[in-house]
């Protein structure tokens, strides 16, 4: 188990990819520290990865607020000791529309949570990381950082600042042998994506077979990339066999764009 005896945090757990970076991590033998803003789906969600509550704990938490990461980050080190890994899943992705039908208040909050947002929570977890003399983080990005598709730019170029603000902090915080890297996902066979398709095949009056394979079929594995495949990339960035990787973004696609 390649994270064995580590202690994870990982933000924005709810159904998709934040749960499947929780259970990934769980399974390869960390503690791990579930953040979301919703206390009764995080509490699910804790109950449905470790009923004991032995390696699990849960924080309701919202990472635009500092007060509350740092609450998140006191608990976590009072529970397990220490932080070994923060997995930053949590992201506002609800900013639709082109040029004219915007709202530009949606842009604004996808810049407060998924640039200033991850910002905040990485204030308090690199001090512990510091103290303990390292670690290793894992943003999360997004294909459409590097290749346009539905009309969400503002959700993209947000995740490209988070990229971008990332390379400056793999200068700041190296030195302190901390890690950061970054995971950039595509399309997801998962809970949000399974709902896509449904809905699709129902507007056009096709099957959801034939809705996905509308998606993928130029794919070169010609399937998608399930929420669990994801997760382990980013528990391999989290590990010990990654010592050496820091300052990379790593598309993890099904072969869907080559960069």
């Amino acid at each position: 188990m390649i994270l064995d005896g580590k202690t994870v945090v990982v933000t924005g757990v709810g159904a998709g990819l934040g749960s499947e970076c929780a259970r990934s991590a769980l399974a390869q033998g960390a503690n791990v520290v579930v953040a979301a803003r919703s206390a009764d789906r995080l509490a699910a969600e804790a109950q449905a990865l470790d009923a004991s509550g032995e390696r699990v704990l849960a924080v309701r938490t919202d990472i635009t607020d500092a007060a509350s990461c740092e609450e998140l980050v006191q608990r976590a080190t009072d529970r397990f000791g220490r932080i070994d890994g923060l997995v930053q899943v949590a992201a506002y992705e609800n900013v639709w529309g082109g040029l004219h039908h915007t709202n530009l208040d949606d842009w604004r909050a996808a810049f407060d949570t998924n640039v200033l947002g991850a910002l905040t929570v990485l204030r308090p977890v690199t001090k512990v990381m510091t103290a303990a003399g390292g670690g290793s983080i894992v943003l999360i990005g997004s294909q459409s950082m590097f290749k346009p598709s539905l009309p969400q730019a503002g959700y993209a170029a947000s995740k490209h600042a988070l990229l971008t603000a990332m390379y400056y902090l793999v200068d700041e915080l190296g030195p302190d042998n901390i890690r950061l890297n970054m995971v950039v996902p595509s399309w997801m066979w998962g809970p949000p994506v399974e709902g896509f398709v449904k809905m699709t095949a129902e507007r056009k009056g096709i099957s959801e077979d034939a809705a996905l394979q509308g998606i993928t079929r130029k794919f070169p594995l010609r399937r998608m990339a399930e929420d669990g495949e994801v997760a382990d990339v980013v528990a391999f960035f989290l590990s010990d066999l990654a010592k050496a990787v820091t300052g990379q973004h790593l598309l993890v696609n099904a072969g869907e764009l080559s960069r």
